[in-house]
């Protein structure tokens, strides 16, 4: 594929630390093409962002070793159903204190490499006046920005859903780049019970690539979610089976856009059997389907493979992790983990000041548990009880 075998043809500096924030002036990404002398039987184009070195450089910091992303970038609506959980009135006031308490945890940069942000959080300082932005970058954590936006019905299909957001991304991720972000993140999914249809996979792979090349083009790293929903009766056979489809789809029409390979980040869904199916699969089976799915379609040119959680349980989403490291691979396998980090730290803070500290003590624990998993080094002994329950709920909307 050209674009991923291209050698970029004009690149811009890398960018300090300081630079990442603050941006003096925002540079206009550029497009180059080569071609080939035009009586070459094998004339191509190649297409070169002028962000290529800093989009490879910035997915290699992310996919680091030890390290994954913590996926902060719940909406308002999802951060007050968060909210509601601990008896906290959803206001602006209580979702900066709970994301101060989450990006000011003492040594999280050890485990973390980047944070999903809304753009709320993107832009709000913490309850003691500082960037969140600037607070992330000290601590050594690359800021990124969910940029999608939602989920809405597809028509034509079999009540199945698309991923809106396109309409003025390109000038979106310009500001976004501006203000300190150096990746995003695009979520879609599809439903094994609803089919799924040709259209809905088609659909859900084109979004994905228009917004990567979008994004590549604005200097920020796409990451590329294709979440295959946990909702189902089904086995683990018929998810791989999906998972093939959609994944094949995906990094086909990457190509037909010219993202490049080595600037972007893959967040799949693990292969499971479906969350109400009657025979589970140990961590094992799951490592083996995930990384059998992955070598026939993943390109090794992706820097990392970052996991969602998609409903599991702490322990489980790290016990599965865990099991797919214990072997090299060519791609860097971590995590992107929401409630799967932070169910226990939330209900451990319970929106109280006194119990920050404990709240940031048990972030930090699940951070490590994953951090070693990414090492393939995760024992899961001394786990909670809390950690252990599972988090799948049935036709989840986020």
């Amino acid at each position: 594929m050209a674009s991923a075998l291209a050698t970029p043809l004009k690149s811009s500096p890398i960018l300090d630390k300081s630079e990442w924030v603050k941006g003096q002036s925002l540079r206009q990404p550029s497009v180059s093409f080569v071609r080939c002398h035009p009586t070459s039987p094998s004339a191509f184009t190649v297409r070169a962002s002028s962000y290529a070195d800093e989009l490879v450089k910035t997915a290699k910091t992310i996919a680091s070793p030890g390290r994954g992303i913590l996926a902060m970038d719940e909406s308002n609506a999802t951060c007050g159903k968060r909210l509601a959980s601990i008896g906290l009135e959803n206001t602006e006031a209580n979702r900066q204190a709970y994301r101060t308490l989450l990006v000011s945890a003492p040594g999280l940069g050890e485990y973390i490499s980047g944070a999903i942000l809304f753009e709320e959080t993107l832009y709000q300082s913490t309850i003691d006046g500082k960037k969140m932005v600037d607070v992330l970058v000290e601590q050594k954590i690359v800021p990124g920005i969910k940029v999608d936006k939602g989920l809405v019905p597809l028509p034509g299909s079999n009540n199945e859903s698309w991923c809106q957001g396109l309409d003025g991304l390109s000038s979106r991720a310009a500001a976004y780049y501006q203000q300190g972000a150096r990746f995003a993140k695009w979520r879609t999914v599809v439903s094994i019970p609803n089919g799924p249809s040709a259209l809905a996979v088609k659909e859900a792979a084109w979004g994905l690539a228009r917004y990567a090349a979008i994004s590549q083009d604005s200097g920020l790293v796409p990451i590329v979610e294709p979440e295959i929903l946990l909702d189902g009766e089904h086995g683990i056979d018929r998810t791989f089976e999906v998972a093939q489809k959609v994944w094949a789809e995906v990094f086909f029409y990457l190509a037909e856009n010219n993202v490049m390979f080595e600037g972007i980040l893959l967040k799949p869904s693990m292969v499971t059997p479906g969350a109400e199916c009657k025979d589970k699969a140990t961590p094992q089976q799951v490592a083996d389907y995930t990384l059998k799915l992955l070598h026939r379609r993943i390109p090794p040119a992706v820097p990392g493979v970052m996991f969602l959680s998609g409903g599991q349980s702490e322990v489980e989403a790290t016990l599965n992790l865990n099991a797919m490291n214990q072997s090299p691979n060519p791609w860097h396998i971590s995590f992107s983990y929401a409630r799967a980090l932070q169910n226990t730290c939330l209900k451990t803070w319970g929106g109280r000041p006194e119990n920050v500290k404990a709240a940031q003590d048990t972030l930090l624990v699940r951070a490590k548990a994953n951090s070693l998993a990414q090492l393939g080094k995760y024992t899961g002994e001394g786990e909670s009880e809390e950690a252990k329950k599972g988090m799948f709920v049935k036709g989840y909307v986020y």
